[in-house]
């Protein structure tokens, strides 16, 4: 039987990404997300908003981006998985925690809001595929126009 893990996160970033680096050299980015919902409160018809904190670590070339591009504060869309992990405090507690591998990252709200952006493709990020500048995607072919307008008509037209 096939299973899905996947985690679709829309939320801002509550800090600036730590970059490190593994023995291997691959660059690993953890940063924190938040992702807020509200909803009123029967009893005091008060709006109250809860606000989810999310553990996100991005690997090779998505580290590197998230690394330049993401900023506290930065409105932010994140696919990736859980991953279930525990240890051991300092106060010999055994701990659980949860993470989010990040596979996909891209960058919301304006240019102006967050600071700069990239300007190759790189906002919307997988690790697996780049996609092209827009410069060097070819553009779709558009018909030529017929020369009166009458030659692709169809001649079996019931009425």
């Amino acid at each position: 039987m096939a299973s899905v893990n996947k985690v679709i996160l829309v939320g801002n970033c509550g800090r600036d990404p730590e970059i490190r680096y593994l023995p291997s050299g691959q660059p690993v980015a953890s940063v924190s997300i938040a992702t807020s919902s509200r909803r009123k409160d029967r009893a005091t018809g008060e709006t109250v908003e809860d606000t989810q904190w999310h553990r996100v670590t991005f690997y090779d070339r998505l580290a590197e981006i998230a690394g330049e591009y993401l900023k506290k504060g930065r409105p932010v869309y994140v696919e990736g998985r859980l991953k279930y992990g525990k240890y051991t405090g300092q106060d010999g507690i055994e701990r659980n925690t949860v993470d989010i591998i990040a596979t996909e990252l891209q960058l919301l709200g304006s240019r102006e809001a967050g600071g700069a952006a990239p300007e190759d493709g790189a906002a919307t990020a997988r690790p697996t595929a780049a996609r092209p500048p827009a410069a060097a995607r070819p553009a779709p072919a558009t018909p030529a126009p017929a020369a009166s307008g009458f030659e692709d008509m169809d001649d079996d037209i019931p009425f």
